[in-house]
């Protein structure tokens, strides 16, 4: 009787196999469905370790992919042995949006603030939030291989603001 059983689901499961292979046409391609990270794509020239050392301190900004649709960057400032600001930064494609979401300790009730891509082209993203105090307005350029700009711009006590700061990759 176990063998007749054994026999028969193999039959079924054959049958079955069969039955799905058939609704195919022959020479239609099966659908592969593929995710697209086009956007997250053209942020791929930040990965790596960047630094600049200025009067003001030593900035170190790291970037590295965490998965296909998410960078993560950590960036600090150190004066001697201190670290007087840090923030991560999670740059995430959802659909067909990026977005660059940063979290500053000691700011935003720690909570992370979102700025959306509105320009990406091979040498150049800018993320903004209009609704967010300062900045609105998060660009980085590169300027080469090994050379980038990153610039925080927005009103700040009621005048345009502009920061840079010229960074160049370590690794």
């Amino acid at each position: 009787m176990k063998k007749i059983t054994v026999t028969l689901a193999a039959i079924a499961l054959v049958a079955c196999n069969q039955k799905k292979e058939s609704s195919l046409q022959i020479g239609e391609p099966e659908e592969i469905v593929t995710k697209d990270y086009e956007k997250l794509e053209k942020a791929n020239w930040l990965l790596g370790k960047w630094g600049n050392t200025s009067a003001e301190g030593n900035l170190t900004e790291t970037w590295k992919q965490e998965n296909d649709s998410t960078f993560v960057g950590d960036s600090f400032v150190t004066v001697e042995i201190d670290t007087v600001f840090h923030e991560n930064v999670v740059l995430e494609q959802k659909n067909d949006s990026l977005f660059y979401k940063v979290t500053v300790k000691g700011q935003n009730n720690n909570e992370p603030v979102a700025f959306y891509l509105t320009t990406a082209n091979d040498d150049q993203l800018v993320f903004e939030n209009p609704k967010h105090d300062f900045p609105n307005k998060i660009t980085y350029s590169k300027i080469s291989n090994d050379s980038l700009v990153a610039e925080i711009s927005g009103m700040k006590d009621g005048k345009m603001s502009k920061e840079l700061f010229a960074i160049k990759k370590k690794s």
